[in-house]
């Protein structure tokens, strides 16, 4: 860790063959223990498997990660809310 200071986000790239900052985002969710080309290799076979049935099989990707997406904040608020008031209760002693 740096002393001088924080250290700057870094960009994230698109991904190299469609050109996408979501398709990239979720390719590194989906990948294990480094393994992108494994990670890659599984994104870009479940988008030829969706292109074979929908003629815009990365518009329907981005459009099904965009519809999950609040899920994940609404949960995290809600853990964050627990959290809060377990805090309130924690002087008590049962």
């Amino acid at each position: 860790m740096s002393r001088k200071g924080n250290t700057p986000t870094r960009e994230l790239l698109p991904d190299p063959k469609h050109g996408s900052q979501l398709i990239s985002r979720f390719i590194n969710m989906v990948m294990k223990s480094g393994k992108k080309s494994v990670a890659e290799g599984i994104v870009y076979g479940a988008i030829s498997q969706i292109g074979q049935k929908n003629a815009t099989p990365i518009e329907l990707v981005e459009k099904a990660l965009s519809n999950v997406a609040p899920a994940v904040v609404k949960k995290r608020e809600e853990t964050h809310r627990m959290a809060e008031a377990n805090k309130a209760f924690s002087h008590y002693r049962w």
